[in-house]
Parts: structure tokens; C-alpha cells; sequence
């Protein structure tokens, strides 16, 4: 249920019995693998071993094993009882370590107000906060549509965006490197266009002008 109440996270699968999941492991397409430590059959220890192309976040009402556990190269050890801002610390913790395998990929699924969807980084020019919701974010696309993004942070979008492909420019907007044309210490000329046909213009906040400079330079 709390894996539900994250946006962008995607239950693949289930299992109650550990020896199913190890059986139907090298068939399934996911990312990370959530595991109790006690479980009947295999414990959650063992379960690591026999997935070892997996990272792990492990869940245990015990902290004797977290020392084992970190040996196996677990990602997290969350002591029970589980909190929501404890299990998405895990989450993002996770994303970091999936970021080079990132690179590799070119879309991600997100939630919008069309429902469950895929956004294609090849596809995605900018973000901007909605004027409706501040929740949610605002992407525009090559084909000039936009996608209202529901109910997620900028924080959260920079660790799923390509990391080479994308920068935060200031504390509202994301802007696809490929679409800066000309730049100064405060100001990106871009290749989009307003409502009013006119090139867009946008603010680069000197809290992020370091970072973007590091990735123009690249």
C-alpha cells in the first residue's frame, strides 16, 4: 500500500511465498526487490543471494541482521514498524543507485490527469508547475502538447530525468539541454515559443547557475 502512494514507484508483483519469487525472479522486468528478512522457507538473506542482479531493500522488525544485510549490498534496512517518510527515504535511495541504468533508458512512467502514462525523454522540451495545482507539474512536448504531471515535485524529477539531458533552472522550471540556445549568468534564450509565437525566455536563479554551467561545459 505505501508503494501505491508513490507515484513513481510500479508494483510489478507480489509474492507470499519467497520460493515463488525466486522461481518467477528472472522472468519479471523490475528494478528493485522489497524483502522481509523472517519469511517461512527462505528468509529474506538467502532470498538475496539467489537474486543477486537485484538491488534489495530490506524490512525486518529486527536489527540484528541488518550488518548481513548491508554485506549483501542491500540499498536500505527500515526497521518496523514502517513509516511512509522512512520507506520513501529507501525509495529515493534507490533511484540514486538506479541513476547509471537510467541513462540507458528513454522514458519513464508517470501519473496524469489522462491517467498512468509514459514520458518519453526524447519527447520532453520543459516542466513547469501547474497554475491549477502547484502539486503538480506542467511538461511540454516536441509536438507542442502539454502533459499536466500529477502530484509531483521537482526534487522527484530530477531523480528520474536523465540526468546529461535535463537541469533544473530555477525553483519552478526543468529545461532539456537541447532546447538552450543562447544563455547569460541569469537569463536562457531557448528554442520555444510562447502563446504569442515569441521566443521563450527564462530565468537561470543563481542557486542553480553553477550546476547548469557544469552541464553546458560537459
Amino acid at each position: 500500500m505505501l508503494c501505491e502512494q508513490i507515484p513513481r514507484v510500479e508494483v510489478v508483483k507480489a509474492f507470499s511465498d519467497p520460493m515463488e519469487l525466486v522461481k518467477e525472479s528472472p522472468e519479471l522486468d523490475y528494478d528493485v526487490c522489497i524483502l522481509d528478512i523472517e519469511m517461512p522457507g527462505l528468509n529474506g538473506l538467502q532470498v538475496a543471494e539467489l537474486i543477486k542482479d537485484k538491488p534489495v531493500i530490506f524490512i525486518s522488525a529486527h536489527k540484528e541482521y541488518a550488518a548481513e544485510a548491508f554485506d549483501l549490498g542491500a540499498i536500505d534496512y527500515i526497521r518496523k514498524p514502517i513509516t511512509m517518510d522512512r520507506f520513501e527515504k529507501a525509495i529515493r535511495r534507490a533511484i540514486k543507485c538506479l541513476k547509471p541504468q537510467q541513462q540507458t533508458r528513454q522514458f519513464v512512467q508517470v501519473n496524469t490527469s489522462k491517467g498512468k502514462a509514459l514520458l518519453l525523454f526524447d519527447q520532453l522540451l520543459y516542466i513547469t508547475t501547474s497554475q491549477q495545482d502547484k502539486r503538480d507539474k506542467v511538461a511540454l512536448l516536441e509536438d507542442k502538447q502539454e502533459l499536466v504531471l500529477k502530484n509531483i515535485s521537482f526534487d522527484e524529477l530530477e531523480e528520474i530525468l536523465p540526468d546529461t539531458q535535463f537541469c533544473r533552472i530555477n525553483k519552478a522550471e526543468i529545461i532539456a539541454l537541447r532546447a538552450v540556445r543562447f544563455f547569460s549568468h541569469d537569463e536562457i534564450e531557448t528554442t520555444l515559443t510562447g502563446l504569442n509565437g515569441k521566443v521563450k525566455y527564462l530565468s537561470l536563479s543563481r542557486h542553480y547557475s553553477e550546476h547548469f554551467l557544469s552541464k553546458i561545459r560537459r
